[in-house]
C-alpha cells in the first residue's frame, strides 16, 4: 500500500490531520487507527465516559508504574483507542490554556508557537456558541457550547470563591483563564462532539483518503536515514504501508514514543534493557513526561441537592434518563466537571497555577459507586508541575504496554503547591456562601492540618486528570526530539504532531491544544510540499 502521507493514529490530532491533508485531491492520505469505529453508543452520550474509560472497546487500559509519591499506588491511565481517540472518551472541556504558555514555548526556542501565532489556529477550528469575535471563531468544525446543567451547590461554590477573592469569568479562553465559572464543552445539542465527527466524517467521502481501523502500527520502516512508512498488524496479518512524502506520528504522548522505541529509535540504554537493538540514538524519546495531578477533596453537605441522591435512587435514575431522552439535558449531558476555578497558589505566581474541577457528586475514586450521602467534589490540580516522568517500552512485543512513570510529587515545589491547594480549597469552602450548607470535609479529612500530614494526604488522594504531554519534546536545541516545524531531528520523512511535542504542559485541559498542534502541523506539511514543487 502506498500513500503520499501516512498518519499513525486517528485520535484528536490524527482526525484533524486527515481532514487537512486530504483537502487537496492530489494528496493520497492513509490514516491508520488501532481502535474500532466510534459507533459505540456510550461514546456519544456525554456521561458515557464512565463506560468508555477502562473499557477495552474504547481505551488502551494503560496503568502507571507504582508511584512513590502516591504511596506506591498504580493508577489507571486512560487513552482513547477508537476513532476520535481521547476526544471520544475525555471530559469534553474546551480549554486553550494561557497566553503565557505559548509565549513560554517561543521563549524556549519554538519559533512560531507564541500566543499570537496559535490564536488564529484555535479560531479557525472553532464553531463557538458566542459567534465570531476577537478571541473566538464561528463556522469551524470544533463545536463549543455552554454546559446544559446548573446546580445550586456549584453556584454556591463559585460565590464562595468570589468571597475568597477569586473573580467570576464568563470565558476561560481569552488568553487569561483566571477566575471561576462554568466550563464550555465540546458538544452539539447535548451530544459529545469528537474529532471523528467534526473532522474525519466530512472527509470520508474523499476518494484520496483511506482509513484503516483495528490496525496497530508495530514499527516504522527506516531506510538510509529516512522513514519510508510503517508496518502494521490487522487481523493477525502484518501489512506494509509506504509513504511517498511523509509519515506523521499522531499516536499521542504514550503511543508515539512507544512506536519510536519499538522501531529501535530512542535511548540506547533503554532499548537494550527492553531487548530492542538500537538503530538511531535519540535519548529524548519518552522523556519529559508531564501530567496534571489532581487532589480530590470531598465535602459532605446538607440542605442542597447533589447528584448523589439522584444517582442512588431508582426514581432519580429514571428521571435522569427521561430528561436526557426528551431534552438532551440534565446529568446525562454533563461533562465530568461542570465548574472551573483558576487561581494562584501564592502571591509570587505571575499567572494562575491551580485549576479546580468542581462536581455536584462524590465518590472515592473513578469507577466506584457514589457516596450514600449528599456530597460534592472540589478537585484541584497543579497546572505547572515540576515533576518529570517517562514513557518507555518494557519489551519488543508491541502488544505489551509501555512503562508509564509520571513521578508525581517528586519535587519539593510540587509538594508545596499540593499543600497550598488543599488549604485554598478549604478556604473557599469556609466562606459564607458555601458554609451555609454545613460542609464537612470527608476526604482527605480536616484532621490533616500540618504540612507533613497534608503532603501525606496529597499522596493518598492524588490521581491523574489524564493530561500526559511532552514525551517527544519540541525545541531548537539538539536534545529536542522534533524541531519547531515538528520534523524529527534524527531522521527524514517523519513528523510528530500530537501532545507529545509540547515542551511544557499547558495551563489547563490539553485536548484542544492538541487539535491546534495538528492544525499547525498540517499547515507546515502543506507549505513544505508546495516549496518542493
Amino acid at each position: 500500500m502506498e500513500a503520499d502521507y501516512i498518519i499513525v493514529g486517528a485520535g484528536s490530532a490524527g482526525c484533524v490531520l486527515a481532514n487537512r491533508l486530504s483537502k487537496d485531491p492530489s494528496n493520497r492520505v492513509l490514516l491508520i487507527e488501532a481502535g474500532k469505529r466510534d459507533n459505540y453508543h456510550w461514546v456519544h452520550i456525554p456521561v458515557g465516559y464512565l463506560y468508555c474509560i477502562n473499557n477495552p472497546r474504547t481505551d488502551w487500559c494503560f496503568t502507571t508504574e507504582p508511584e512513590e509519591g502516591l504511596e506506591g499506588r498504580s493508577l489507571i491511565y486512560p487513552r482513547g483507542k477508537v476513532l476520535g481517540g481521547c476526544s471520544s472518551i475525555n471530559g469534553m472541556i474546551y480549554m486553550r490554556g494561557q497566553a503565557e504558555d505559548y509565549d513560554g514555548w517561543r521563549q524556549m526556542g519554538c519559533t512560531g508557537w507564541g500566543w499570537d501565532d496559535v490564536l488564529p489556529l484555535f479560531r479557525r477550528q472553532q464553531d463557538h456558541h458566542r459567534g465570531e469575535s476577537e478571541h473566538h471563531g464561528a463556522g469551524g468544525e470544533w463545536r463549543v457550547e455552554r454546559a446544559r446543567v446548573r446546580w445550586a451547590v456549584l453556584d454556591a461554590f463559585l460565590d464562595a470563591a468570589e468571597q475568597a477573592g477569586i473573580p467570576r469569568t464568563e470565558d476561560f479562553n481569552r488568553g487569561s483563564n483566571e477566575g471561576g465559572g462554568y466550563f464550555d464543552v465540546n458538544q452539539r445539542s447535548g451530544i459529545r462532539w469528537n474529532t471523528a465527527k467534526a473532522f474525519l466524517k466530512p472527509a470520508l467521502s474523499r476518494p484520496n483518503l483511506r482509513v484503516v481501523t483495528e490496525a496497530q502500527v508495530e514499527r516504522l520502516i527506516v531506510e538510509a536515514g529516512e522513514v519510508r512508512g510503517v508496518l502494521y498488524r490487522q487481523g493477525g496479518t502484518l501489512h506494509e504501508a509506504r509513504a511517498r512524502r511523509e509519515t506523521v506520528l499522531a499516536a499521542g504522548a504514550i503511543g508515539s514514543p512507544h512506536i519510536l522505541e519499538l522501531s529501535g529509535i530512542g535511548d540506547p540504554e533503554v532499548l537494550r534493557a527492553a531487548g530492542v537493538e538500537p538503530q538511531v540514538a535519540v535519548p529524548g524519546v519518552g522523556a519529559n513526561l508531564q501530567d496534571h495531578l489532581q487532589l480530590r477533596l470531598v465535602f459532605k453537605v446538607r440542605g442542597v441537592p447533589t447528584l448523589n441522591e439522584k444517582a442512588t435512587s431508582l426514581f432519580g435514575r429514571a428521571a435522569i434518563g427521561a430528561e436526557y431522552l426528551l431534552r438532551r439535558s440534565g446529568p446525562m449531558s454533563m461533562a465530568p466537571s461542570q465548574v472551573g476555578i483558576f487561581t494562584r497558589s501564592g502571591s509570587e505566581k505571575a499567572t494562575p497555577d491551580l485549576e479546580f474541577h468542581v462536581q455536584p457528586v462524590s465518590l472515592d475514586k473513578f469507577g466506584d459507586k457514589v457516596h450514600p450521602f449528599p456530597g460534592m467534589t472540589a478537585s484541584v490540580c497543579n497546572l505547572r508541575p515540576e515533576s518529570r516522568g517517562s514513557v518507555h517500552l518494557k519489551s519488543p512485543d508491541p502488544a505489551r504496554q509501555p512503562a508509564i512513570a509520571p513521578h508525581y510529587l517528586s519535587t519539593e515545589g510540587d509538594r508545596e503547591v499540593a499543600v497550598r491547594s488543599i488549604q485554598i480549597a478549604r478556604h473557599i469552602a469556609s466562606q459564607p456562601a458555601f458554609a451555609r450548607f454545613h460542609p464537612e470535609e470527608y476526604r482527605p479529612g480536616a484532621e490533616h492540618d500540618t504540612r507533613e500530614a497534608l503532603v501525606a494526604a496529597a499522596g493518598r488522594i492524588g490521581t491523574t486528570i489524564f493530561h500526559p504531554v511532552g514525551t517527544c519534546r519540541m525545541g531548537s536545541d539538539p536534545a529536542s526530539v522534533v524541531d519547531p516545524r515538528l520534523k524529527f531531528r534524527a531522521l527524514g520523512g517523519l513528523r510528530i504532531a500530537d501532545a507529545s511535542i509540547m515542551p511544557a504542559i499547558t495551563s489547563g485541559n490539553t485536548n484542544s491544544p492538541t487539535l491546534m498542534i495538528a492544525e499547525k502541523a498540517a499547515e507546515m506539511i502543506l507549505e513544505d510540499a508546495r516549496q518542493r514543487v
